[in-house]
């Protein structure tokens, strides 16, 4: 029978450690192909490349894991889109796997993050997808207590698919003495950036900024993906890309005089 295609993108670059153990564990389940970002694109969210050309040529990146794999010029959901349409052409991906991400993706970061973006991305083009990342923006983090999750994550969704228009937000703890305690289904926590902008000068006397701020968390709930994750579970949230707010629709049609 033959293996399962897996596609695997990422936000963080062809280049960076979390996308290497990702490949190396979607290459247990199925044949892997690889279509990153050729430079960082964190922070992206769902942005397309329109009015410049885009760059798509074959990496050597990953040449030592002997994955075909190639750097694109654009941002995430521009990768997905040129495996599709271009380096896959007519072979249909059973999954689509983004990540590992350097860092946070769980509650309101959904919205900005390029890892998902590029899973979402895949739901919209009707592929099952998962955005995996780690609670650890550093570039030497370790991803090694991840990776049996990832693989069991990667097999059960393959086996048993993932709901129509719908991603996997997964989430793992940073690492630490303590194990994994297990796996989570949860929703979105109700948090959010509170950002804060350090001014300063440039040489020339103008003013420039710089983007600071912390993440503040006022949801007490203990089935949200930032309890999972401040408990040492790995979290999962399902997401879908419909935006509709269903429970607006019936005040604005009751309370607003059209």
């Amino acid at each position: 029978m033959a293996k399962p295609l897996i596609l695997v993108s990422n936000d963080d670059g062809i280049t960076a450690p979390g996308i290497r153990t990702l490949v190396r564990v979607a290459m247990k389940v199925g044949e892997v192909v690889v279509v990153a970002p050729d430079s960082p694109q964190s922070g992206m969210g769902h942005a397309i490349t329109i009015g410049n050309t885009l760059r798509l040529d074959k990496s050597i990146a990953l040449e030592d894991l002997g994955v075909e794999a190639y750097e694109c010029s654009g941002t995430p959901a521009d990768c997905v889109k040129l495996a599709k349409f271009h380096v896959l052409k007519d072979r249909q991906p059973d999954l689509v796997v983004s990540g590992i991400n350097h860092g946070s993706n769980s509650s309101i970061s959904v919205l900005y993050s390029g890892t998902m973006s590029a899973a979402i991305e895949a739901a919209i083009e009707g592929l099952p997808a998962i955005g995996f990342s780690l609670c650890d923006y550093g570039h030497g983090a370790d991803f090694s207590h991840t990776e049996e999750f990832v693989e069991k994550i990667i097999r059960e969704a393959i086996e048993h698919g993932i709901p129509e228009n719908t991603a996997l937000n997964v989430n793992f703890p940073k690492k630490s003495e303590e194990p994994i305690k297990g796996i989570k289904v949860c929703r979105q926590a109700r948090a959010k950036w509170q950002e804060e902008f350090d001014e300063r000068l440039d040489p020339h006397n103008r003013k420039y900024y710089w983007m600071t701020g912390s993440f503040v968390n006022h949801d007490k709930g203990e089935d949200t993906d930032e309890w999972a994750l401040v408990n040492n579970y790995v979290s999962i949230v399902p997401c879908q890309f419909d935006m509709t707010a269903h429970h607006a629709m019936a005040i604005i049609n009751e309370d607003w005089n059209f």
